[in-house]
């Protein structure tokens, strides 16, 4: 053999070995490609579980926080009410009370009136 022929053997040698080599590391980056992609697919999971969470998370925020304004409004309103209640009843009363001072001011104008058509010399 010559020394082209030894060049070129191992020259072949070396890209068979160097194309051995490329062709495990490859399929090392494929592996990563993968392990890469269902990592890729964990988060995505985890993402959508976090959004689920923060939704139920603000509907519950969200009752929790209706409970509390009924807590705190019920008796206000209850309060209010009341109120209303105890002003009705007194204007009721008044109402009653200005109609009976209403009544005896008529008769008291027809009184005046029979004691004015009595009087000697009235008009």
């Amino acid at each position: 053999m010559n020394n082209d022929e030894k060049i070129l053997s191992l020259i072949e040698k070396m890209y068979i070995e160097f194309s051995g080599r490329f062709e495990k590391i490859d399929e090392r980056f494929e592996k990563i490609d993968e392990k890469f992609g269902k990592i890729d697919e964990r988060f995505e999971k985890i993402d959508d579980k976090f959004d689920e969470l923060n939704n139920k998370l603000d509907q519950k925020a969200n009752k929790n926080d209706i409970v509390r304004l009924e807590n705190e409004l019920k008796p206000k309103i209850e309060a209010l009410f009341d109120g209303y209640k105890q002003n009705s009843d007194k204007l009721d009363s008044i109402i009653t009370r200005l109609n009976i001072i209403e009544e005896k001011v008529e008769n008291h104008d027809i009184h005046i009136a029979v004691l004015n058509k009595r009087k000697p010399g009235s008009r």
